[in-house]
């Protein structure tokens, strides 16, 4: 696919609007169900590059539930305790334990639950039924994901009346090294933020105590990598394999 036509642009008034390639190449992406708009696209991507460097920074499945173009929340796919569950409005989900994929967005979510109302939801694997249910009764405006098992796109396809948004994305896609934006037909270029988060930046311990414990390595690389994606000057509070608080 060249290119898509969006919905609209950033406003409902702002048509013709679409998505394509510079070089006239392929998309990176498939949308399966729905017409995403421009806000959505910008969530979808962002949110994707935030849960693609989790995964890969911690080779756990992670998940992101993005609003307005910056994280409200993300996590990895760690087992909720009980009373998290009950806070998270999960304890009743059957199967949750056996889905890091469904544990990672239902900590991503139930961090601020208001934040997340209308959300846009990125997964760093491939959606699972345990985990399209969970989205299924959730209120959201649309998912991108590398791929979803038959099961949970029949579910997430019965969402919006038949109209929600499902993007699937190549997650071996890799970006130029620069980026253009036009802002009121000013061009600006950049180079595109491949600046890696991982335990080895944090090797460099500088105080008298020099051994981090796995779980604040964990953490720091969640509050870093979700830090990275936010739109201003921020601070992030993770704990748990999860960022509970996001803010400027």
């Amino acid at each position: 696919m060249k290119d898509f036509e969006l919905k609209y642009g950033c406003n409902p008034n702002q048509k013709p609007a679409r998505i394509f390639m510079d070089d006239g190449s392929d998309l990176p992406l498939e949308i399966l169900n729905g017409r995403p708009g421009y806000i959505n696209f910008l969530d979808a991507l962002n949110s994707w590059q935030l849960v693609k460097e989790l995964k890969e920074a911690l080779g756990m499945p992670a998940a992101a539930s993005f609003k307005h173009v910056s994280p409200t929340s993300a996590a990895v796919g760690t087992v909720l305790p009980e009373k998290l569950k009950k806070a998270c409005f999960v304890d009743d989900i059957e199967g949750l334990d056996d889905s890091p994929l469904a544990c990672a967005y239902a900590r991503a979510r139930g961090t601020d639950r208001m934040c997340s109302f209308g959300d846009w939801i990125a997964l760093s694997d491939e959606c699972d039924e345990t985990t399209a249910r969970l989205i299924k009764r959730e209120v959201s405006d649309g998912i991108i994901a590398p791929g979803y098992s038959e099961e949970a796109l029949a579910i997430l396809r019965q969402k919006k009346k038949g109209g929600y948004n499902i993007v699937k994305i190549d997650p071996d896609y890799m970006p130029p090294e620069k980026e253009h934006r036009q802002v009121f037909g000013v061009t600006f270029e950049q180079g595109h933020n491949f600046f890696r988060i991982d335990r080895e930046l944090l090797s460099n311990v500088v105080t008298a105590k020099k051994e981090l414990p796995e779980e604040a390595v964990r953490d720091l690389i969640v509050a870093l990598i979700t830090l990275k994606y936010t739109q201003s000057n921020s601070v992030c509070f993770a704990y748990d394999g999860q960022a509970i608080g996001v803010g400027a």
